[in-house]
């Protein structure tokens, strides 16, 4: 293992693992999931996709069913004045869902060429409507009342996760543990109240235990084979969890235990090391965690990953806004700096295909990957992690430290200099930027070193918004 390149004064080196307190995160024991987590933790950057026959309205997924009074809740056209009409007009939505513009091949080239490693696809959200040939409920694409299911293709999980695998990707499953469709979790003898079952389960056992198998035959049908291997099943609605007795005094209908350790046993035999995200839950089967919509300002004490939509909704919208890649580049730059990885995430429309707005900012984020690849993948947090504009990671293998400028808002130019104020290189280190052969002069000042920019690089940049500065012995 070679030294580390460059003197951090003051600052005291840890290994990742060790940082820290790890806030009720438990690292998985099974020498599989060890190495899958390892893996994944490499990859860094991984797409999203939320799709579903709501896609046809470009509407909030699921939500609007929902009877609570949030934000992302609210209900707008399409018989909204009276709930159950709005809920009948959402559901018969499978009756004209008919993507015939699905191209998942189009997807994943496009998605490989912007650097992303992994793909995770809502194979349900919390509506219930299957984005697979589920045999427990014809609520489903391929269900005899949805048009598409004639189509060769429309059992659509399967067609995504092959032609990502095809494209070497890593294959993530994500499935909503709360099923708003299912009569056993919104019993219709009851209306339903808010987001969780609609009545007392210890009240009604065998009703709930007929969810509880509902949900363990569908998760066995999606990592049973017929989809190929499956790295990561990636849960949701974290408000279906076990409950201590304190959080349900008064709400004996919020123990939601879906029994997830008979899931992860399951789940292991069918497809060993597969990661378990039970999202927000903590304990055994949540492998890392995901923080949504938001990027920490610090190095986490356990694996991570942000997800976060490329525009405001995690389904399609019509008309959205989608981030700058600027933005995006400069996002992923952070959050593999503080140690985590980035999951983007684009909503498909009702037609089966992405805005093309969202082609184009993959296209100019696979520009700069083609350059700077290498500081982002299997590379890990390097103290100090951030300095200013400057943001630190190194290779897994310590055979290179990078430091990433990222530019000031409303600044998209390189400056003739690159201040360090905690750390220099060693005396015989070369400092290159990534797409530029020949290296930078710098020098020593104080506890810190200031790296020249010519101007030739100034004028013609190897890439735009941000830079790679490597470090090498």
């Amino acid at each position: 293992m070679k030294k580390f390149t460059f003197f951090c004064l003051g600052i005291l080196l840890l290994s990742f693992s060790s940082r820290g307190q790890n806030s009720g995160y438990v690292p998985p024991k099974d020498p599989l999931v060890q190495q899958k987590l390892a893996w994944w933790q490499g990859l860094k950057f991984g797409l999203l996709m939320h799709w579903g026959a709501y896609s046809q309205w470009g509407v909030v997924e699921s939500w609007s069913i929902c009877p609570e009074d949030e934000g992302w809740t609210q209900r707008h056209g399409h018989g909204s004045e009276n709930y159950f009409t709005y809920l009948t007009n959402y559901e018969n939505l499978l009756k004209t869902f008919n993507p015939t513009e699905f191209n998942p091949d189009k997807w994943a080239a496009a998605a490989k060429e912007a650097g992303m490693r992994y793909v995770v696809f809502t194979t349900k959200h919390h509506d219930g409507f299957c984005m697979f040939d589920t045999h427990q409920t014809d609520y489903k694409i391929t269900g005899p009342e949805c048009p598409f299911h004639t189509n060769p293709k429309a059992n659509v999980t399967k067609e995504i996760f092959s032609a990502f695998h095809k494209d070497g990707f890593g294959i993530g499953a994500y499935f909503s543990k709360p099923d708003w469709h299912s009569s056993d979790f919104w019993w219709p003898y009851f209306p339903p109240l808010d987001r969780y079952p609609n009545y007392d389960e210890a009240k009604y056992p065998q009703r709930w235990q007929r969810f509880k198998d509902y949900t363990y035959n569908q998760i066995k049908e999606l990592l049973g084979g017929e989809y190929g291997k499956v790295d990561i099943l990636w849960l949701d609605g974290g408000w279906v969890r076990p409950h201590s007795p304190e959080e349900i005094k008064g709400h004996s209908r919020w123990n939601d235990d879906v029994d997830m350790p008979r899931i992860a046993k399951m789940a292991r035999q069918l497809q060993p090391g597969i990661l378990m995200v039970d999202r927000s839950v903590g304990g055994l089967y949540e492998n890392y965690r995901t923080p949504e919509q938001e990027v920490p300002d610090h190095v986490l004490p356990y694996p991570w990953e942000t997800c976060m939509t490329m525009g405001t909704s995690w389904s399609y919208k019509p008309n959205d806004t989608y981030k700058p890649a600027s933005e995006l580049i400069q996002l992923l730059v952070k959050i593999v700096a503080f140690g985590g990885n980035f999951l983007l995430n684009i909503g498909p429309d009702g037609k089966g295909d992405w805005d093309p707005v969202a082609y184009e900012r993959l296209k100019e984020i696979g520009a700069w990957m083609d350059i700077n690849s290498e500081g982002i993948y299997n590379t890990h947090p390097m103290a100090p992690y951030s300095e200013g504009n400057l943001f630190f990671t190194q290779k897994n293998d310590h055979s290179a430290m990078y430091a990433f400028y990222v530019p000031s808002p409303g600044s998209d130019v390189l400056p003739s200099e690159i201040d360090f104020s905690t750390i220099h290189a060693l005396p015989d280190s070369k400092i290159y930027m990534l797409g530029n052969k020949k290296p930078l002069k710098w020098k020593i000042t104080g506890d810190g070193m200031t790296i020249f920019i010519p101007k030739s690089l100034q004028k013609k940049p190897p890439c735009q918004y941000a830079w790679a500065l490597k470090f090498q012995d």
